[in-house]
Order: structure tokens, then sequence, then C-alpha cells
């Protein structure tokens, strides 16, 4: 027990090395006393939109078009609150990045423009619903194995990621920072499916099973496209300015014409990529130029090699 209490002792010093990092590391700390947005709250705000966008399929069950309106009309209410608080949050972190302002210096009302684009963001429930019906219904049409429209909405880690990403894309349209990525990256470690905010999808779109699917920032997808897991629409390169930082603000990911199918681990990659309506990329393709409409693309069939076992 001594021994426990001596090896104890160096604690305090162990906290005084951990904190002098602090300065001497200032690029991965936030310290201060302007909050920046809350994990935890984001992840809550997630879940209540998707109680909204699915209503009686997640947490609360036995709704009617009795009590509906309320439970709505109260997690309405509620998400109105915490997105501003949150957006607010956001918007003054990213303001004093860009500014280098300290916390206590003169900067807008944060709070007013928070409101403002929460209430935005709330207003386009009704059409992102919609979309997501389509959503949900292409899944049906490209799944034999789905029984019912209700088992996707529970099991289907496809239209989970694909929820949160329509949701993550309004804000992004928005211009709020950091919160759009913030649900992408949760969605991403809850199903495997990568989709940046910033790209843009059309409706009735479909990713079955969905493990390791990529979709870069820039990527224009329209409708009624379906992918495979494993699938990834990325970047050919990455083009640097005179100074060697890397060029942000361009087109870097392909883009993909309607009614497309990308099969299992195919990469599509490069802004200028095109991939033309109804063509078909087969499972293992490696695509980097453009693909005319009506054309299917495969590997060549590799040829198995049997001997007996030694």
């Amino acid at each position: 027990m001594a021994t426990d209490i001596r090896l104890k002792d160096r604690l305090p010093e162990l906290t005084d090395r951990i904190v002098d990092t602090y300065q001497e590391i200032e690029t991965t700390n936030h310290l201060g006393h302007c909050p920046l947005p809350s994990v935890e709250a984001i992840v809550e705000i997630a879940n209540d939109l998707q109680e909204i966008l699915y209503p009686g399929y997640r947490k609360r069950q036995n709704l009617h078009f009795g009590n509906v309106t309320y439970h709505v009309g109260d997690l309405i209410d509620g998400l109105h609150d915490r997105l501003t608080q949150q957006i607010a949050r956001a918007l003054r972190h990213d303001f004093r990045r860009k500014n280098q302002l300290l916390c206590g210096e003169i900067q807008p009302d944060f709070e007013a423009v928070g409101q403002e684009k929460a209430i935005e963001f709330l207003q386009t429930i009704p059409g992102l619903r919609k979309t997501l019906a389509t959503d949900v219904q292409a899944a049906f049409d490209g799944d034999p194995a789905a029984g019912n429209l209700d088992e996707i909405i529970f099991c289907y880690p496809g239209l989970e990621a694909i929820t949160v990403y329509r949701l993550a894309h309004e804000l992004h349209r928005l211009q709020v920072p950091l919160i759009p990525r913030m649900l992408s990256e949760w969605a991403h470690g809850r199903t495997g499916i990568d989709i940046h905010p910033g790209a843009t999808i059309g409706p009735s779109f479909f990713i079955d099973h969905g493990t390791g699917v990529v979709i870069g920032a820039t990527c224009e997808i329209a409708s009624g496209v379906k992918l495979y897991q494993g699938v990834t629409l990325g970047a050919l390169s990455f083009a640097k300015d005179e100074q060697g930082n890397l060029v942000r603000n361009s087109k870097r990911h392909p883009t993909i014409e309607e009614n497309v199918v990308i099969y299992a681990n195919a990469t599509v990659l490069g802004g200028t990529t095109t991939i033309g309506k109804n063509a078909v990329i087969g499972a293992g393709a490696s695509v980097y130029e453009s693909i005319p409409a009506n054309t299917v693309v495969t590997l060549e069939k590799p040829t198995l090699r049997m001997r007996q076992a030694s």
C-alpha cells in the first residue's frame, strides 16, 4: 500500500507536464470561455431530428394523429433552442479563427444569426421527408431481400447514413461551420459509410450493405443511383497553389448521372470524371475517365488456379 501511495505522489508532477504541453502545442486544445459545439448535444439533435423524420419508428411509439402534433411540436421547440445555441457556438468559433480574435473582443450577435439559421434549417424538414421517402422506396425496389419498408427504416445502415447526410447537407448549404462534419462523422462511425456533407445527391439514392463507401465533398450524384459496399467516389489528385498549399475550392470528385449502378469495391476518381446515365460499373473496377451513358464497365474475369494441397 505504501508503494502505491509513493507512485501516486508522481501524479501532480505528471499533471503539470501535461498542462505545459497545452501552451507548447496550442493547435490541439481549445481553452477559454467560448465553448465549441457539444458532440453530445449534436448527437441528441440528430436523434430528435430522426424522430421527426420517421415518427413511430424510434424512441416514441404509440403515436397517432391525435397526439403526433403535440409530440412533434415539443421536439421542434426543443430543437430550435438547442440548434440556436450550437450553431451560434460554431459561428462564433469560426469567426474568431478567421479574424484571430480573442473570446472577449467585440463580435456580431451570433445568437441572432444562429436562431435565423436554425429556423431556416428546420423549415427544410417537410422537403427532406419527401426526399427520404424516395430513398426508402429505392432501397426496397433495389433489394429483393427487403421484406417491407419498415425493415429498411429499422435496419438498413445505408438509409441511416443517407438520412444524416441529408440533414448535414442542409446545414452545410446554410454555411454552418463544424456541425455538418460532426454529424457526418457520427454517422460514419455508426454505419461505416463516409458521405461528406458538401456532396450533392439527388433523390432515390440507395447504398446496399454500405460498409466502406466513401463519397467526397464535391461529388455530384443524380437521381436513382445505386452503390454497393466499398465504393469510393474520390479525388484523383490534389492541386496546389504557388505556395504549395492545397487548392480547396475546386471540383475534385466525380459526377454520377441518373440511374447509374456501381458495384462493390469499385473506385471512381477525379473531378472531370463523369459516369453517364444508366451506366454500370462492375465490382472492383477502377475508373479515372468519363464513361458514356448506357455503358457497362467490367474487369476481365480472373482465372482460378487449383492444385492439390501438399
